[in-house]
């Protein structure tokens, strides 16, 4: 039996994207030709191969041993193989006599017949290349067929190329396989085989990261290594030229093999313009410290490479992994980064893949695109973003919505930050993040409701949102008073009449209904304005106070009165004494609109406690239009609604608000233990707006009880 050897190699890691697929290489190049057994993981950001070879052979493996795969690209300009390329390196490749690089002359002198046949003297035209891309697939010998699957892919619709080679084997004025050819002939003598001087010192500082003197190439690097890539501010100076380790630039390219069967298995149109990749989707400018929208028009794609720690695996296994890897959102396929990351978190890819690092093809020097590291996210099941199948539908219909020409700046913006708490919530679950995926929501459908004409549009038919589950609220239940006041007032809904009264008809022009085929509550648009909505700029307690006044003018005595959740009178008095954050209460009274509060789970309440003392002024007021349902407290008396109460306390004038509910309580039965209550301004309008939260029956007792003569008990005290 062979005795193996355990490597950590130092010079692989998940970033940058060159690293990454050099480890790739050379766990694929040992297990194919020399170890098939060979496995490799990662380790705190290490790649740990394990193989028959330890660090010597493995150097030796490559220095003397190693055949370089047949990487060509006849059909690109600066390929070598046409009058006014640098052809030095393939000229001495195609003629080596050296057992090492036999299969890359064949593959070359293939080529180069291929050319001949189709008697192309130069660089060929786009139709050409069509036809040439075609001729290598069917003429170009066996070794060479791996490249030309990972370089492109013919279909129906012409040649697709991965984004992870740029455009068949070139970026740009770049291009891949001259580029593998020179750096081979610069470790590699092309006429015996054998290693140059250097070869070693730069291998070991390629694969084990050795603190040795090596000479870099100045050569271009590309995409895959932006650090040497050279450029403005690259060095002390001015400019300064790319240079790279030759064998950094070989495994890179050997690396990015595997993804060959890959994309021959997965290649579909999932988008216009777009090419479905293993692990690649459209570019999303969300999730990183530079992420901003103009970086989804200036970017091929966004790739997610996998890191796995907790077991190591053979080439064969990591080729499944490319070629048969699912990232799947729902019952499709993930279309963009904010999709990916949701599947990464919701088991939508393959199991056993403990991370996955992104990359972004950008646009980042001049007109070069680099394979810019952007985050990391950890594929642990994060049961909040399940939730988020709730809003599929909606979503794909916002954002295509939102992302034409014609749509207002509002739901652009609207869109990014929901993909950004989105995205955020795929990194780390927490109430909070959640919560903040809600309010944006809730923010997209404010933007809708305010452009009714963009959104009801025929090739848009963006309908209003609804349905959440309440599972929303108990993920994103936190301890903030603005999220427990929105819950009560979101969760009212009242039948005045024959006419259902929800809170979301104060917000916007909706209408309800029963889907005949579900059986469920939905809304659509209203198609005539309505005098219901009542929401605007203005602040939060006016808008609450025509709310409220909106209401009470419909009818005296509501027939039936609901909610789900009630308000506890601590919280009420934060508002009235203007404690809370009135623009994230308007932002979560919108966003819990969307629930179907009809959802049958229970209802849902704050938190039992000791009733604090009410403010009088609202303790007063409150008795005077308490919550009308089925059935009263004992001891708390009916009494009828006078709008003028409200209106007058609306309007900051509390002292006569408080003279007219005196009066009207005693009417009703009441004996109030106070004759007059001075109180004006602003304190009185929020308590006006303050007596839309619904309370509990033990808080309406508390009242009574506080407001109220002692010889006036409840029955039930």
């Amino acid at each position: 039996m062979s005795t193996t050897h355990t490597l950590t190699l130092a010079g692989c890691a998940p970033v940058p994207l060159a690293h990454y697929l050099k480890a790739l290489g050379i766990l694929r190049l040992v297990s194919e030709q020399k170890d098939p057994k060979a496995t490799g993981r990662w380790h705190r950001d290490q790649f740990v191969l394990t193989s028959t070879l330890d660090r010597e052979t493995l150097l030796k493996f490559f220095l003397e041993e190693y055949q370089p795969t047949p990487v060509l690209a006849p059909w690109n300009g600066g390929s070598g193989f046409h009058p006014k390329d640098n052809s030095k390196a393939l000229e001495s490749v195609a003629k080596s006599e050296s057992e090492r690089l036999q299969p890359y002359a064949n593959a070359l002198v293939a080529a180069q017949i291929a050319l001949k046949r189709m008697e192309l003297g130069e660089k060929p035209t786009p139709e050409q290349k069509a036809n040439l891309l075609l001729l290598c697939r069917n003429t170009l010998p066996e070794d060479a067929l791996e490249w030309l699957d990972a370089a492109f892919v013919l279909t129906q619709d012409g040649a697709k190329y991965p984004p992870l080679l740029g455009t068949g084997g070139n970026d740009g004025r770049l291009e891949f396989t001259n580029n593998f050819m020179q750096r081979i002939t610069e470790v590699m003598d092309a006429t015996t085989g054998k290693p140059l001087e250097h070869s070693l010192q730069r291998l070991g500082v390629a694969v084990f990261a050795d603190a040795v003197a090596s000479p870099l190439a100045k050569a271009p690097v590309g995409q895959f290594l932006p650090g040497t890539a050279g450029g403005a501010n690259a060095t002390s100076g001015f400019d300064a030229a790319s240079a790279v380790n030759p064998w950094d630039f070989i495994l890179m390219i050997e690396g990015a093999l595997l993804f060959a069967s890959a994309s021959v298995k997965r290649l579909e149109s999932a988008d216009t313009g777009a090419l479905a990749y293993p692990f690649c989707v459209r570019q999303a400018g969300v999730g990183y410290g530079s992420a901003t929208s103009s970086d989804e028009s200036a970017s091929r794609s966004e790739m997610w490479v996998p890191v796995w720690t907790q077991r190591a695996v053979t080439v064969a296994e990591l080729s499944a992994i490319f070629s048969e890897g699912r990232s799947q959102v729902g019952s499709r396929a993930a279309r963009n980064g904010v999709d990916f990351a949701r599947a990464v978190v919701g088991f939508g890819v393959d199991r056993g893949l403990d991370e996955f690092q992104r990359y972004g093809f950008q646009v980042r020097n001049g007109l070069s695109y680099f394979a810019t590291p952007l985050t990391r996210v950890s594929a642990k099941k994060n049961a909040a973003v399940d939730l988020l199948s709730d809003v599929d539908v909606w979503l794909d219909r916002f954002r295509r919505a939102a992302t034409k020409d014609t749509a207002p700046a509002s739901a652009r913006r609207a869109l990014s930050i929901l993909e950004s708490r989105i995205f955020d919530l795929c990194t780390s679950h927490t109430p909070e993040r959640l919560s903040a995926v809600f309010i944006a929501l809730g923010q997209c459908e404010a933007v809708a409701a305010r452009s009714l004409k963009w959104a009801t549009a025929k090739e848009n038919y963006l309908q209003p949102l609804f349905g959440l589950r309440k599972e929303w609220l108990k993920h994103g239940w936190n301890s903030s008073v603005e999220f427990r006041l929105a819950a009560s007032l979101a969760s009212i809904s009242g039948k005045f009449g024959k006419e259902l009264l929800p809170m979301r008809y104060h917000l916007e022009q909706v209408i309800s209904f029963i889907d005949k085929e579900s059986g469920t509550l939905s809304f659509r648009w209203s198609d005539v304005p309505s005098n219901h909505v009542q929401w605007s700029e203005a602040a939060l307690p006016d808008v609450l106070n025509a709310i409220a006044s909106r209401r009470l003018i419909l009818t005296e005595e509501p027939q039936q009165f609901r909610y789900e959740v009630w308000a506890s009178i601590s919280d009420i008095k934060a508002f009235i004494e203007g404690e809370t954050n009135d623009a994230l209460l308007s932002d979560l009274l919108w966003s819990m609109s969307l629930i179907n509060w009809r959802e049958k789970t229970g209802p849902l309440s704050s938190p039992t406690e000791r009733q604090p003392v009410a403010p009088t002024l609202y303790a007063l007021l409150k008795l005077c239009f308490p919550p009308v349902r089925s059935g009263q407290p004992d001891g708390i008396l009916q009494v009828p609604a006078v709008p003028a109460i409200h209106r007058h306390a609306a309007q900051g004038n509390g002292d006569q608000a408080a003279t007219m509910a005196i009066r009207r309580l005693r009417a009703s039965g009441y004996h109030p233990a106070l004759r007059s209550l001075p109180m004006r301004g602003d304190y009185a309008r929020r308590t006006a707006a303050a007596l839309l939260f619904p309370i509990s029956d033990h808080a309406l007792i508390s009242i009574h009880r506080q407001t109220t003569r002692p010889d006036q008990e409840p029955a039930n005290a």
